[in-house]
C-alpha cells in the first residue's frame, strides 16, 4: 500500500506549515532559529543576527557552518595517520589494522589525538549588532516563517522598537538581512579563532594573534574581507543598501555602522575569492521565497488537524519542523554531522552510521534531490575507503565511521569496529532508485554499491561446523559490546542480509548476472540467536537481560525487523515477544533520540500503532522537541538530528506503509481518533 490522498482532499499545505511556525517571545537560549539552503546555515537569537553569541553558547549556539569551512592546527610533529594503527585478531584468517584510540606508545596516542581532532569544522563568522546585552531587550516577537524561509524579529531596544528580517540564498553560502529602527545599532563582523573542542561552538576568542582579518577590496556598497588562520582562509563579500560608514575594529572584527533608519546588508562565504553578480537583501529573500513554496508544494506532508488524540498536535509540530531543519541543516555536499550546521559535535565530524537516519526521509518525501546533493561524496571518499579494506584483508570498500570531506578515518576505539555503516549506501542508493526509477540511479551508483556487497561478503565467515556465515569482530549499533567478544548481533545479521540480496537485484537492473557467492552467503547467514523467547543482543551477549549493559543504549535488535523488512533470519513471534520486553523493561534513560522512531518503525511492522504511537511521544529527556524543532539529548548535545530523521522515516512507514502492507496508515489505530492525512509519501521496502 503507498500513495496519497484523493486529489480532491487536497491538504491546505501552507497552512499547515504555517501553523507550526516557531514563535519566540523571550530571550531563551535553547529557541534559536536558523535559515539556510542545506550547504550552509545561519542561526539568530532574537535580534534576528548572532548579538548575544556567548550567552547562547551552551544552549542551541549562535553558528555560521557550511560543508566546506574545516581547519587543521598545525601538525610540526608530522604525525602520520599510519601511527594511528593496531593490529587485531577477529578469527577472519589473517590480521587487521584499526586505526583505534592508542594509549601506548606516546607519540602513537599523540598521533590518534592529532587526528581525531583535525580536520575540525569553523565557525565562519558572528554577525551581530555590536554593544547589545540581552538585558536591554523587550517586547520580543519573532518568527520562523517557514513557507518563505525567513525569520522576523521584532523587539524594543532600551525602548526604542527595532524590525530585523534575516534569510539565506538557496543556492549560494549567503545571509541577508534588512534591518529597521532609528536607534541605528552598528553590526560587527567578528572572526574567531577554532577551539579544536569535541563539542562546543567552536569559538576561541583568545587567540587574536593566531589569524587575521583584512580588508581585501572595498568599492560602493561593497567590501571583500578575507579570514586567514594558519593555512586556510576564506573570504566575506559583504554588499549593502543605505548609507553607512565601515572600519576594522581590530584585528579580526569589522563593523558597518548605518546612517539611515532603514538599511540592508548581504554576506556571502565562499571558500575562494568569488565573481559572482551581487544580489540585494530584497533579492535574495525573494529567492528563498520561491524555494521554500517549491519544497512545501513538492514533496510529502503529513495533517494532524482532523485528529482527536491530545498528542496529535505536538506529534505534527515535530513532523514539520523536522522537514524544515533537515533541509536546511543535513541536504549538502557531504554527509551531515549530528548537529548540522548549528555548532560542532565530535569536532565537526559526520559519522557514517548516522546518515541513514538524516537522509532516508528525502526520497520518502519526495526530496530525493536533497539526497543527491550528499550521495557522490561517497565517490570521493572510495579511494580511501578501499585502502580500509586492503589494510584490513578485504575486498571491497570499507567505509568508515567518523570522518570529514576528506574520507580520512577518525582514530576511535568504537567507531572503527563498527559494520552497520556499510550497507548504508546500498539502501540509501535503493531508496533513492525506488523514488525516481527513471532517473539513471542505477547507472550512477551501481559500481559503488557492488563495491560495498563485495566488502560485505568478504567480512563474513564461514562456520564450517555449523554451515552458516557469521560476523564477528565487530562493536555493533548497541555499543555497550565489545568487538573482542561479539559474534552476530541481530541487527547487523539481518542488514547484512537485505545488503546483499539488494545488491545483486541492482546487479539485474543493469544487465549483470547475480552473485553466486552473495546469495550464499545471505541464505545461509546465521538466524538470530535467542533465550527464552527473547533476542539476544549478540550470540555472544549473556543468556540474561539482567545485565545492564545489554539493556542500555541502542535497543538495536528491534531494528532487524522495522528499518528492515522481514527476513528469513528472524522468527516473528520471537521478535514480538523481544518487543514486548523492551517496550516494558528498557533502561530508556539511556537512549539516544533515533531508538524512539526505531522502537515506532518496529511496533508498525508488528501491528502495534497504539505502542508505535507511544514510543514516539514517550516523555524522556532524549525524545524532547525543542521550541525550534531540534531534538535535545543533553547538556552537549543540545542538537541531535539523527532523531529528527529517524521521526519521518517512522512517520513514512506509519502512513505509507512498505511493500506489501495492505493496511491504510498502518502505524495508527483504528479508534477513530487519529485520521491522519497524507500526500506524496512513498513506502519503505
Amino acid at each position: 500500500m503507498g500513495g496519497s490522498v484523493a486529489s480532491a482532499d487536497t491538504i491546505d499545505r501552507k497552512a499547515l506549515v504555517e501553523r507550526n511556525n516557531p514563535h519566540v517571545v523571550s530571550i531563551d537560549t535553547l529557541a534559536s532559529l536558523t535559515v539556510g539552503n542545506g550547504e550552509f546555515a545561519f542561526t539568530v537569537d532574537p535580534t534576528g543576527l548572532q548579538s548575544f553569541q556567548e550567552y547562547y553558547s551552551k544552549g542551541v549556539p549562535l553558528g555560521t557552518q557550511s560543508q566546506w569551512g574545516w581547519h587543521a592546527f598545525p601538525n610540526p610533529e608530522n604525525y602520520l595517520h599510519t601511527e594511528t594503527l593496531q593490529e587485531y585478531d577477529f578469527g577472519h584468517g589473517h590480521k587487521e589494522l584499526y586505526s583505534t584510540q592508542l594509549k601506548e606508545p606516546v607519540r602513537g596516542k599523540e598521533a590518534c589525538e592529532w587526528y581525531r581532532v583535525n580536520p575540525h569544522r569553523l565557525h565562519l563568522g558572528v554577525i551581530g549588532f555590536d554593544g547589545l546585552k540581552p538585558e536591554m531587550l523587550s517586547s520580543v516577537d519573532q518568527r520562523l516563517d517557514m513557507w518563505n524561509g525567513v525569520i522576523n524579529s521584532s523587539y524594543k531596544v532600551d525602548g526604542v522598537p527595532a524590525t530585523v528580517r534575516t534569510a539565506c540564498h538557496p543556492d549560494r553560502d549567503m545571509v541577508s538581512v534588512e534591518i529597521s529602527s532609528s536607534r541605528r545599532t552598528p553590526v560587527a563582523f567578528r572572526f574567531p579563532y577554532p577551539t579544536g573542542a569535541h563539542a562546543d561552538d567552536a569559538c576561541d576568542w583568545s587567540a587574536d594573534d593566531k589569524h587575521i582579518t583584512e580588508l581585501v577590496k572595498a568599492g560602493d556598497n561593497m567590501a571583500v574581507l578575507r579570514h586567514s588562520l594558519d593555512s586556510t582562509y576564506y573570504y566575506v563579500n559583504i554588499t549593502w543598501d543605505g548609507d553607512v560608514r565601515t572600519e576594522l575594529a581590530g584585528r579580526n572584527e569589522w563593523v558597518i555602522t548605518p546612517l539611515t533608519d532603514k538599511w540592508s546588508f548581504t554576506a556571502e562565504f565562499t571558500p575562494e575569492m568569488a565573481d559572482r553578480p551581487s544580489v540585494t537583501a530584497r533579492e535574495v529573500m525573494d529567492e528563498a521565497s520561491r524555494y521554500w513554496d517549491y519544497f512545501w508544494r513538492a514533496g510529502g506532508v503529513v495533517d494532524f488537524s482532523g485528529c482527536t488524540d491530545p498528542r496529535a498536535h505536538e506529534l505534527e509540530r515535530r513532523v514539520v519542523l523536522s522537514q524544515y531543519l533537515l533541509a536546511v541543516q543535513c541536504a549538502g555536499s557531504t554527509p551531515p554531522q549530528e548537529t548540522g550546521l548549528t555548532y560542532n559535535s565530535w569536532f565537526g565530524k559526520f559519522h557514517l552510521e548516522m546518515i541513514w537516519w538524516h537522509q532516508a526521509q528525502f526520497p520518502l518525501y519526495g526530496h530525493e534531490n536533497l539526497l543527491a546533493r550528499t550521495l557522490p561524496w561517497y565517490k570521493s571518499a572510495l579511494p580511501v575507503a578501499r585502502q580500509i579494506a586492503e589494510r584490513q584483508g578485504f575486498d571491497g570498500v570499507r567505509w568508515m565511521k567518523m570522518t570529514d570531506p576528506s574520507g580520512i578515518e577518525a582514530p576511535s576505539k568504537v567507531g572503527s569496529f563498527l559494520i552497520w555503516q556499510q550497507p548504508h549506501l546500498i539502501y540509501l542508493a535503493e531508496l533513492m532508485h525506488r523514488a525516481a526509477p527513471a532517473s539513471g540511479i542505477t547507472r550512477e551508483y551501481a559500481s559503488m554499491v557492488d563495491e560495498t556487497a563485495k566488502f560485505m561478503a568478504s567480512f563474513a565467515t564461514y562456520d564450517a561446523p555449523n554451515q552458516r556465515y557469521t560476523l564477528r569482530g565487530v562493536i555493533p549499533a548497541q555499543e555497550t559490546l565489545r568487538a573482542s567478544e561479539t559474534v552476530n548481533p541481530p541487527f547487523e545479521l539481518s542488514y547484512w542480509h537485505f545488503g546483499l540480496l539488494t545488491a545483486n537485484k541492482w546487479r539485474e537492473r543493469h544487465g549483470q548476472p547475480r552473485e553466486a557467492r552473495w546469495d550464499e552467503i545471505a541464505g545461509s547467514l546465521s538466524r538470530l540467536a535467542s533465550k527464552d523467547s527473547l533476542y539476544l543482543a549478540a550470540e555472544t551477549a549473556p543468556q540474561t537481560y539482567q545485565d545492564i549493559r545489554f539493556t542500555s543504549d541502542h535497543m538495536a535488535v528491534l531494528g532487524a525487523l522495522g528499518i528492515l523488512p522481514e527476513s528469513p533470519l528472524l522468527e516473528h513471534d520471537i521478535m514480538n515477544s523481544t518487543f514486548d520486553w523492551i517496550y516494558d523493561n528498557w533502561n530508556w534513560d539511556k537512549t539516544w533520540g533515533w531508538d524512539y522512531p526505531t522502537t515506532a518503525m518496529c511496533a508498525t511492522r508488528l501491528g502495534e500503532p497504539e505502542k508505535a504511537l507511544n514510543a514516539l511521544l514517550m516523555d524522556k529527556r532524549t525524545n524532547t522537541y525543542l521550541p525550534n524543532g531540534h531534538n535535545y539529548q543533553d547538556a552537549r548535545l543540545r542538537c541531535y538530528l539523527p532523531g529528527n530523521g529517524g521521526l519521518l522515516t517512522a512517520i513514512a512507514l506509519m502512513t505509507a506503509g512498505w511493500d506489501g502492507c495492505e493496511v491504510k496508515n498502518p502505524g495508527f489505530p483504528k479508534d477513530g481518533t487519529w485520521n491522519v492525512r497524507w500526500e506524496g509519501i512513498k513506502p519503505l521496502p
